[in-house]
């Protein structure tokens, strides 16, 4: 999910590089060069962004439907998916999430996500929410090689959450959240003194609820559609000078169709769209410089210029990527039986010149009395850095 951006090139990879980080041995100029040298190296076209740990796919029921969940939002997960989606909740839940991190590179990187919910009536649904990435345990190591000490890396972020309806079918929702992204604090490169990186963000979200319809003797559905136009905020820094990345604004929208076959039996269908507002203007390699938010919310629908081939410098080897292109998709089937048991599948796309992702989910839930645990596998390629990532959550609605 993280980017990174050399010249014209757009290159997606898990972590914006921090998967591929390992205990120990790591060099501060490599991890700058990563972290805040790369990004600025991007042309007018290409977008990259930091604290892209932000649009990591947190809960586990989600994540097993192809990370698609911008129409469904009826759980305390909403928060990130759609906060509009409080607004149709009512009652008291919390839930957690845990995954082990790219567990392809044994890193020892791992991912919490901590909400909770509570309907106010007359008022409406409000949510708080704890992001934590943990990025590793690195060597820092000064121009001449020698150690300067270790520090740990990790991102970090808290939020408030708000929704409500404005009709019976209708509601919206915003999010608020403070980010502190703490990568190589305290450590000197080239007379600049790296620190951690601190900015804010706010989402504004939308969610559409048809009335249950009836489709034969027994069987009823329900059609939702939804958007969320999240991580709206100011740039973020990790040093004293004037470079800043932006962080990953985003839009997600999509729907949701749901059959209840009879009282007992119950199959949804989700599918969600994915596009990066981040764009960067200028007229050569000195002048790039990201747009701020509220200019790139427009600027970045347009198409984009990505390299072909990372190893030629020719003009010959880049193609234009459209708009259409730009989105990620993610599709997925939820069954359930009796409210008690749910099996999951999906499947997520990217474009090739667009960062490549294409994988497989899998996932199960199960609800008891209070408690609900979920189960999250991606099945992807060997070779992916997101094969084999599993995500457990549990949660407990205090309603029941």
């Amino acid at each position: 999910m993280y980017e990174l951006n050399s010249g014209r090139t757009r290159t997606n990879t898990t972590d914006r590089g921090n998967g591929r980080a390992l205990k120990g041995g790591i060099f501060v100029t490599l991890i700058l060069a990563v972290f805040m040298v790369l990004p600025h190296l991007a042309s007018a076209q290409v977008g990259g962004s930091a604290v892209v740990f932000l649009k990591i796919e947190p809960d586990s029921r989600a994540s097993g439907m192809g990370n698609a969940g911008v129409a469904l939002a009826d759980n305390a997960s909403a928060m990130f998916w759609n906060p509009a989606g409080l607004a149709f909740q009512t009652g008291t839940e919390a839930a957690i999430t845990h995954s082990a991190w790219l567990p392809e590179f044994n890193a020892d990187l791992f991912y919490e996500y901590l909400i909770a919910k509570h309907h106010v009536p007359g008022w409406g649904t409000f949510g708080a929410s704890l992001t934590y990435l943990f990025l590793g345990e690195h060597e820092g190591r000064d121009a001449q090689n020698n150690p300067t000490g270790t520090f740990r890396s990790y991102d970090l972020a808290t939020g408030l959450s708000y929704g409500t309806k404005l009709s019976d079918r209708f509601g919206i929702g915003t999010s608020v959240r403070f980010i502190y992204s703490n990568l190589a604090p305290g450590q000197v490169v080239g007379a600049q003194e790296t620190k951690a990186g601190v900015s804010t963000a706010f989402d504004f979200a939308g969610l559409y609820r048809t009335r249950p319809f009836s489709m034969g003797e027994t069987m009823k559905g329900e059609i939702s559609a939804g958007f969320n136009l999240a991580n709206m905020g100011p740039k973020i820094q990790y040093s004293d000078n004037a470079q800043a990345d932006p962080i990953p604004t985003n839009l997600r929208f999509g729907y949701a169709f749901k059959m209840n076959f009879d009282e007992f039996n119950s199959l949804t269908w989700v599918t969600d769209f994915n596009k990066d507002l981040i764009h960067y203007s200028g007229d050569d390699s000195t002048t790039y410089e990201s747009d701020p938010f509220y200019k790139a919310i427009f600027s970045s629908w347009q198409s984009i210029d990505v390299r072909t081939n990372a190893l030629a410098d020719d003009d010959a080897q880049f193609k234009s990527l459209s708009v259409l292109n730009q989105l990620t998709i993610g599709t997925g089937v939820e069954y359930w039986y009796n409210n008690l048991f749910a099996l999951r599948a999906g499947y997520f796309y990217e474009n090739p010149n667009n960062g490549n992702r294409k994988f497989m989910t899998l996932g199960a839930g199960v609800r008891v009395n209070i408690i609900g645990v979920d189960f999250s596998y991606i099945y992807a390629e060997q070779d992916s850095p997101l094969a084999n990532t599993m995500r457990f959550s549990m949660l407990v609605d205090f309603a029941k």
